[in-house]
């Protein structure tokens, strides 16, 4: 999929992202899409005060929800380990 089509400027998206220091770390975090400023051509994710070149490599859900499905799913709990864990 094409990622500059799928998004406009101004939308706000949710992606999971690793902890650079800790890679077994991983949150959903709230970015925006605009105009990446080293090419103007090419969408970016605004996130921590940082352009990310808008590509396949983040994983970009439109809502919250969604992307917390995706990121319960790729590293919660299901909930039959829930049933059995207290901590």
């Amino acid at each position: 999929m094409d990622n500059n089509q799928a998004y406009k400027p101004g939308e706000v998206v949710y992606v999971i992202i690793r902890n650079p220091h800790a890679q077994d770390v991983a949150n959903v975090q709230q970015a925006a899409v605009v105009q990446n400023p080293e090419s103007p051509n090419q969408l970016a994710l605004f996130l921590h005060e940082t352009y990310y070149p808008l590509t396949d490599e983040f994983a970009v859900f439109p809502s919250e929800s969604e992307a917390e499905q995706a990121y319960q799913e790729a590293f919660g709990f299901s909930e039959d380990e829930l049933d059995g864990h207290y901590g």
